[in-house]
């Protein structure tokens, strides 16, 4: 009886929700800024004015947030701009940072 209690106690345990990162895009003075707004709609899912929208921000300050997401997933979008990026010789600094 001890065994079917203790098995109980376990499975009403909360599961924490994973932790999220943010994906930050980077101003710099030589990727254009319509290839941002390509990697912000294609890559990051947002329609055209969000975009334009965000681009101008990164354009304006020093970073943006793209996205917030669960750490594999911020990691891979932030991979896929980098590579997106470099294949066309440009220098974006894409990155996945812990949320605060």
């Amino acid at each position: 009886m001890a065994v079917k209690e203790h098995i109980k106690e376990q499975t009403g345990s909360r599961v924490k929700p994973p932790t999220r990162y943010q994906v930050l895009i980077y101003n710099d003075d030589f990727t254009p800024m319509d290839f941002v707004v390509d990697i912000l709609m294609e890559i990051f899912d947002k329609e055209e004015s969000a975009a334009v929208t965000l681009m101008m921000s990164i354009h304006k300050g020093n970073f943006a947030v793209a996205g917030i997401y669960p750490r594999d997933i911020a990691q891979t979008k932030a991979s896929e701009a980098v590579s997106w990026a470099r294949s066309q010789g440009y220098p974006l600094k894409v990155e996945a940072v812990r949320q605060t």
